[in-house]
């Protein structure tokens, strides 16, 4: 498999950067990238060092390597651009041609795109807050101002799943777990009755789940495994809870068909 290096190199977070280069090298499966994020690069003497990085890594590995940026300082950019690597300006692929069809120059203001009402800031901090308070069934205080309440067998996806709605787009998730006692009387754990709309089911097959409890407890048993995801499962189906397998997809694909399927109001970050 072919090596590469690239480079994600931003005037602020690098955040966006990151996810539109990372996006676009995931098409390449016979290329191994090793990644490198590079944020705050703010000023031309930055630039510089950045520079001679690249070309460091350039005569090292024998091939240029790829550099990803969003940099709106036109001299910043300059220098990047000048090092031993392939540069793509994500700012000058798209602003130009959007400049040209909304016939007006763009701000080129740093950091706009992180740039929030103060509300909207408020509204995550705040969703986190609750995701954490209401995490695993801590706390059943408030479960009505919920969004969503993720339910399932432990180590299933409830609470990375709850934690990035929250972060990404200001989303109330709780989650709370179900557990042999309730498989026995196949019924819901008492909180969770009164808000029984709220609920989303996440299910996930044994031979994973296994996998999972494993990396903290070796002696996690098959036998266990296989009952409570059966369990859940059925409890889940009696009670009319949409399910959703967390086998093999990622959590920004989980929490994206949740906030579909429930029609909850999808706020950007």
């Amino acid at each position: 498999m072919t090596q590469r290096a690239a480079f994600f190199v931003s005037d602020r977070t690098g955040i966006t950067v990151e996810a539109l280069g990372h996006a676009l090298l995931t098409q390449f499966d016979d290329v191994a990238f090793s990644e490198t994020v590079l944020p705050f690069v703010d000023t031309v003497e930055k630039a510089y060092a950045v520079a001679h990085r690249i070309n460091d890594k350039a005569a090292v590995d024998g091939a240029r390597p790829l550099v990803f940026g969003t940099l709106v300082n036109p001299q910043i950019s300059a220098v990047i651009s000048s090092a031993n690597g392939l540069f793509l300006d994500c700012f000058e692929i798209f602003i130009l041609p959007l400049e040209l069809e909304l016939g007006m120059k763009s701000s080129h203001t740093i950091g706009r795109s992180h740039a929030r009402d103060r509300l909207d800031y408020v509204r995550r901090i705040e969703a986190v807050n609750f995701a954490l308070n209401h995490d695993a069934g801590i706390s059943t205080r408030d479960l009505t101002e919920a969004d969503v309440i993720l339910v399932g067998v432990s180590r299933c996806g409830k609470t990375p799943i709850s934690l990035y709605m929250a972060m990404h787009y200001g989303v109330r998730a709780a989650n709370f777990p179900l557990n042999p006692e309730n498989f026995s009387s196949m019924q819901l754990p008492a909180p969770l009755k009164s808000v029984r709309p709220k609920l989303y089911g996440l299910t996930i097959t044994p031979e994973r789940l296994r996998q999972i409890r494993s990396e903290r407890n070796p002696d996690a048993a098959m036998i266990n495994c296989e009952f409570e995801a059966r369990e859940a499962e059925a409890l889940m189906r009696k009670e009319g809870i949409p399910v959703l397998d967390t086998t093999n997809k990622s959590i920004e694909e989980l929490a994206t068909t949740i906030l579909q399927s429930t029609s909850l109001a999808r706020h950007a970050y």
